[in-house]
C-alpha cells in the first residue's frame, strides 16, 4: 500500500513538471512573438518645434509615442520596431499666451507644415528586416480631407507618421486601408 502511494506520487509530481515545462515553453514562445515598438527622442530640447514649457512637450512626445507604438502593434508576431526621432515641428505656429496652454495657430495658407526627421529599424529575431532615414512632410496637409479625428492637436503629424508606416513599413496593408 505504501509502494502505490509512493507510486501515484510520482506520477503526479512528473505530470506537474511537464505541465510546467510546457508552461515554460509557451511563455517563451509568447514572448518572441511580441511585436514591440521603442521610440527615443534625440535631444528633444532642440527640436525645431515642439511647446517650450516641459509638462507640454512632455504631452506631445507622449502622444507621438503612443501613435508610433500603436502602428507598432501591427507588425507581424515576432517583429519589432524602433524609431529614434532626430527632429519634431509641428504643424503651425506656436504663441505664446498669459493662460496656462500656449496657442497653436494653424494658417489657412499651410506655409507652416508638420515635419518630423527621424531614424528607424524593423527586426525580428536580432535581425535587421528594414532599417533607413526618414524626413516626413507634409506640404499638403491643409488640403487634405483627414481621418484622423479633426480635434486631435496633433492630428496632422498622426497622419504624415501613417502615411510613412504604411509606405516604408507595412506598404502591402496600405492598398487594403484605402
Amino acid at each position: 500500500m505504501n509502494s502505490e502511494k509512493i507510486t501515484t506520487e510520482r506520477i503526479a509530481m512528473k505530470t506537474v513538471i511537464r505541465h510546467l515545462a510546457a508552461a515554460g515553453l509557451l511563455a517563451l514562445g509568447a514572448g518572441s512573438a511580441f511585436a514591440g515598438t521603442t521610440v527615443n527622442y534625440i535631444d528633444p530640447d532642440r527640436f525645431s518645434d515642439v511647446p517650450f514649457a516641459t509638462w507640454e512637450r512632455d504631452e506631445v512626445l507622449k502622444e507621438l509615442t503612443d501613435h508610433f507604438s500603436k502602428l507598432g502593434a501591427q507588425l507581424p508576431p515576432g517583429q519589432n520596431l524602433r524609431v529614434d526621432v532626430k527632429d519634431v515641428d509641428l504643424a503651425g505656429r506656436e504663441y505664446p499666451t498669459r493662460g496656462v496652454r500656449d496657442l497653436r495657430v494653424v494658417r489657412s495658407n499651410g506655409v507652416d507644415w508638420p515635419r518630423i526627421d527621424l531614424q528607424y529599424t524593423v527586426e525580428q529575431d536580432g535581425q535587421v528586416l528594414r532599417s533607413g532615414a526618414a524626413e516626413l512632410r507634409d506640404m499638403n496637409f491643409m488640403d487634405r480631407i483627414g481621418r484622423v479625428n479633426d480635434s486631435d492637436a496633433l492630428r496632422y503629424e498622426k497622419r504624415m507618421i501613417d502615411d510613412w508606416f504604411y509606405s516604408a513599413i507595412l506598404p502591402r496593408d496600405r492598398a487594403a486601408r484605402r
